[in-house]
């Protein structure tokens, strides 16, 4: 009975001596710029751990030998053996160093274009909304005078064909007849006016862009042209050459909606 009194004694002891000589540890962080506030103090050796506060202040309990670990994110771990000169009133002053991250060489190739014109092409990658409008405009095989049933452009648009016969008056004239409009300004006005019309459509391309015509105004790639057509009667042709490009853009918007009624019917 004796003998457990004194184990139960001795043990007490011992836990007393061991809580006697823990002790706080006060400290201040800092790097390179001035105090750190936010960094982890960690004893490793009782699993307690705290934090320094906004000046970079800190305290935690600690007993001789005690293994001190310091950490913070982007800078080095401080670890260190607690010491009779950590305990006190006066703070321990700890500063930890940039922890520097080093890369591995690596080489950014933006493309994998080699030089060679026949392999290259084969990696292009291929603009298909550009190529159907390319197709789409693509009349060379394409009879013009042709007429279709339900042609809505053909019926209300396309101008009336002129039946006189300019040479008619000079029946009697002579057995030839010689036209002088070859240099006429009349002839070059026309040529003009042709011109116009044939880069009309990419004029209108390139200044309002492809998202207005395929995006907004959801009208299909294959009938781009078709609708220009649709619209021409209300001059947007006469319109843009005068730079009334606002008014255009009204007549577009406002013609789409029923343009895309009629395509739907159809």
């Amino acid at each position: 009975m004796n003998k457990k009194l004194l184990l139960i004694l001795l043990v007490i002891s011992i836990k007393c001596i061991s809580q006697s000589s823990t002790k706080y540890v006060f400290g201040v962080l800092y790097d390179e710029m001035g105090t750190l506030p936010g960094a982890h103090i960690i004893n490793a050796t009782s699993n307690k751990a705290t934090y320094s506060n906004d000046n970079g202040e800190f305290k935690i309990k600690a007993a001789l030998k005690d293994t001190l670990k310091i950490t913070s994110v982007g800078f080095k771990t401080l670890t260190f053996s607690v010491k009779n000169t950590h305990f006190g009133i006066s703070e321990n002053k700890f500063i930890l160093k940039k922890d520097i991250y080093e890369l591995d060489e690596i080489t950014i190739k933006k493309h994998n274009l080699i030089g060679s014109l026949s392999s290259d092409l084969k990696q292009t990658p291929e603009d298909k909304k550009a190529n159907a409008l390319a197709k789409t405009m693509d009349f060379s095989k394409v009879n013009m005078k042709a007429k279709t049933k339900d042609d809505h452009i053909d019926t209300y648009v396309r101008p009336p064909k002129a039946e006189t016969d300019p040479t008619q008056a000079f029946a009697t004239a002579g057995s030839s007849v010689s036209m002088p409009f070859k240099y006429s300004e009349k002839l070059w006005a026309l040529r003009r006016k042709l011109a116009f019309k044939e880069s009309f459509p990419s004029k209108l391309i390139s200044d309002f862009g492809e998202s207005f015509f395929f995006k907004e105004l959801k009208i299909p790639v294959e009938k781009y042209h078709h609708f220009l057509e649709y619209c021409n009667p209300l001059g947007i042709e006469e319109l843009y050459q005068k730079g009334n490009l606002l008014e255009v853009i009204k007549i577009l918007r406002k013609e789409q909606i029923g343009y895309l009624k009629l395509i739907k019917k159809e």
